[in-house]
């Protein structure tokens, strides 16, 4: 998935690389960075593949090399490394190669100023890429011949996806913000429902295909290259809305499906914000190499710079694990507890833009026998310890819920979760009595359920939240589940309406602490709209109370723990470019309609400026007719120097009726001002019980 923050945060790279890292605590441990050494960055190298394509590659190298090889660390994206995403690059690079530890930034196939055609995220070739580029750099005569790997988001999918392939000179990994399972826990579905954010990657995604490589680095054959993307340019939210089961096509680099394909120790991260966390428990309980997890306040993106702070010394950190694993040095880090997870009293969204108030917490293993299951059954409107009275309700869908929560992964504070009392009011609310004592919620909570529909097609969602004293209720977690996906993702099976069936609903891997005085509650609805699509037609609910209960996951208080990350500085003076977010509903009808601002960013070094916005949303429904439902996104990108000004602007937009979607997309390019491409594609699919 496209990080958002590409535009947003270059500024903070910027900023910290003006100055040392800093720290506001000093690390409990008696290991320390060794003297910072001076680095030598390579611009452009060119890595051969064995079909002949040429990938492009920064490097960042340690001194003395050529007398004292050094290991290197890989990140393998397709996301600029000229311009885009310079900033990041150069932090890294220097921040890595000044402790000993070179750094290399990979251009995917087919994107920046590598060869080939990017046809799809995740394939096959791209992984295999990897592994070769391993293997290149691992020969180097400046490489000691241990290779690592790290990455955000699709770096680290790839990092995951190219483990499992086991090259030899893969020593550790190191994969952030990414997911071992395609289908349930990526951009596209959740729980078995399409996702907005599907349609917005998508959008995101085609300008990334779209993109020319630099004629300063390709040389005279850029624009031919150029136009072969451009004609390749696949109809890739067709593609990925063509396949609405968890099939062979997800499967593919989805690593939990062999969790001893991974050969090598890894160390996983994950934020509260973010949507990507629910592998971390998967990874540490079911990997059998050497692993650690680490699960923080912030969103989508590194621990440092971080939003939500607070953010950690992740340099330190890193290079730690780096010098353990690659060096042979000892660091303490694997001493250290399994998993290190912040527990924070209040959620983002309440305190935003200040940091988030919490400790962190550890646990030995994970699984950890310090959390067990505490069971919350549904009754009378409450939460009760004990199973009550049996009861059904009902519950009509003619409503929209979810307007307080539009983002799956928010990269900004506008896309918080906003405070939930309106999207309560339009479901079913059962809240446990005033809490007498603070509770710790740690790992993915389960709704197990017991429910009805009149219809051969609907969902089922739930939130949890704590409602303070006052009555102001905050999102904590959620999950949502197409109820014709009850017995899986790869075969769904229509509902017999009336019948009722037992059904489990996983809720999303969080951490909180609900506060004494404030009430845990339990909102139950048939959807979350913009959230997911909606089922086709209006749906009528019955919820047997007697059979349905909610299991949280509650952490024994124990002994405490020490942080040995020290925090990092708070980031001053840094523009914030955020997009604004309108939300309505007028006579039945909700729009949802966000912008981002156009973002310039001046790459004084190749004495070019990037801009970009989107991507951009305009959605609108009525409530009693789910057909009218209609999402359309925008993303724009250009790229400017005298005599060489690119731009690319990429729409997507969806409509449905009850048996078919129909998508439309279009990429249209200019150079100078000209344009060198217009490329649309429109298609109908069948509705497979979606």
């Amino acid at each position: 998935m496209l990080r958002r923050d590409v535009l947003t945060n270059v500024l903070g790279y910027t900023a910290m690389a003006a100055a040392p890292v800093r720290s506001f605590a000093g690390a409990a441990t008696a290991w320390s960075l060794p003297a910072k050494r001076a680095v030598t960055m390579i611009e452009n190298t060119f890595i051969p593949m064995p079909d002949g394509v040429k990938l492009a590659v920064q490097l960042w190298l340690p001194a003395e090399t050529d007398t004292h090889p050094a290991p290197v660390v890989l990140e393998y994206i397709p996301y600029r490394k000229r311009d885009h995403y310079r900033a990041f690059d150069s932090y890294w690079g220097q921040m890595l190669a000044q402790y000993g530890v070179a750094y290399a930034r990979l251009e995917t196939r087919g994107s920046g100023d590598s060869g080939g055609i990017l046809a799809d995220e995740y394939l096959p070739r791209e992984q295999h890429d990897g592994a070769s580029a391993i293997a290149w750099l691992a020969k180097q005569t400046w490489c000691n011949g241990q290779v690592g790997m790290r990455g955000v988001s699709w770096g680290g999918f790839s990092t995951l996806q190219v483990a499992a392939l086991a090259p030899p000179a893969l020593k550790a990994i190191m994969p952030m913000s990414a997911s071992d399972m395609r289908y349930t826990d990526d951009a596209h579905y959740l729980g078995g429902a399409f996702a907005l954010t599907g349609l917005k990657w998508a959008t995101s995604f085609k300008a990334v295909t779209a993109a020319p490589p630099d004629p300063l680095i390709t040389g005279a054959g850029w624009r031919e290259a150029w136009q072969k993307r451009l004609d390749a340019t696949p109809p890739i939210a067709a593609r990925w809305l063509s396949h609405q089961t968890n099939d062979a096509f997800w499967r593919q680099g989805s690593v939990a499906l062999d969790w001893n394909a991974i050969a090598c120790p890894v160390y996983v991260i994950g934020g509260l914000v973010d949507s990507y966390g629910n592998e971390i428990p998967r990874l540490l309980a079911h990997l059998k190499v050497p692993r650690k997890g680490l699960y923080g306040p912030w969103q989508h993106g590194y621990p440092s710079p971080a939003t939500p702070g607070p953010a950690l010394d992740w340099a330190w950190e890193e290079v730690r694990w780096w010098r353990h694993w690659l060096m042979g040095e000892e660091t303490g880090i694997m001493a250290e507890p399994m998993l290190r997870v912040y527990l924070p009293d209040a959620t983002a969204a309440q305190v935003s833009p200040a940091p988030i108030p919490g400790r962190w917490v550890a646990e030995p293993t994970w699984p950890s026998p310090n959390i067990t299951a505490r069971a919350f059954y549904f009754g009378q409107g409450g939460l009760h310890d004990a199973p009550p009275t049996a009861q059904t309700v009902r519950y009509v869908a003619d409503k929209t819920v979810g307007l307080g929560k539009v983002e799956w992964v928010p990269f900004a504070p506008t896309e918080l979760p906003r405070e939930q009392s309106a999207d309560d009011a339009k479901s079913l609310v059962f809240d446990t009595p005033a809490l007498t004592q603070d509770l710790d919620l740690v790992g993915a909570p389960v709704l197990r359920v017991r429910v009805s529909a009149d219809r051969p097609v609907a969902k089922l969602a739930v939130r949890l939240c704590e409602v303070a004293p006052e009555g102001a209720s905050w999102l904590v977690t959620y999950g949502v589940l197409n109820l014709t996906h009850r017995d899986g993702h790869t075969h769904p099976v229509a509902l017999v309406p009336g019948q009722f069936y037992d059904v489990d609903i996983p809720l999303n891997f969080t951490a909180h602490r609900f506060r004494v005085g404030t009430r845990i509650r339990a909102s139950l609805c048939e959807s979350l709209w913009p959230l997911v699509w909606p089922s086709p037609q209006v749906v009528t609910l019955e919820i047997d109370l007697g059979a349905t209960r909610l299991e949280a996951p509650i952490r024994g208080r124990g002994a405490a723990s020490s942080m040995p990350i020290a925090l990092a500085p708070a980031l001053t003076g840094v523009a914030k470019d955020w997009p604004t977010l309108e939300v309505s509903e007028t006579g039945g009808v909700a729009r949802v309609v966000e912008t981002w601002p156009t973002s310039d960013s001046v790459v004084a070094d190749i004495a070019e400026t990037t801009s970009g916005s989107g991507p951009n949303v305009v959605l609108s429904m009525a409530a009693a007719d789910p057909l009218s439902c209609v999402w359309r996104a925008e993303q724009t990108s250009r790229f400017k120097r005298p005599g060489w000004d690119v731009s690319i602007r990429a729409e997507v937009s969806l409509s449905a009726t009850v048996t078919h979607f129909q998508i439309d997309e279009r990429t249209v390019a200019t150079l100078n001002g000209a344009v060198v491409a217009d490329v649309t594609h429109k298609d109908r699919l069948v509705r497979a019980l979606m």
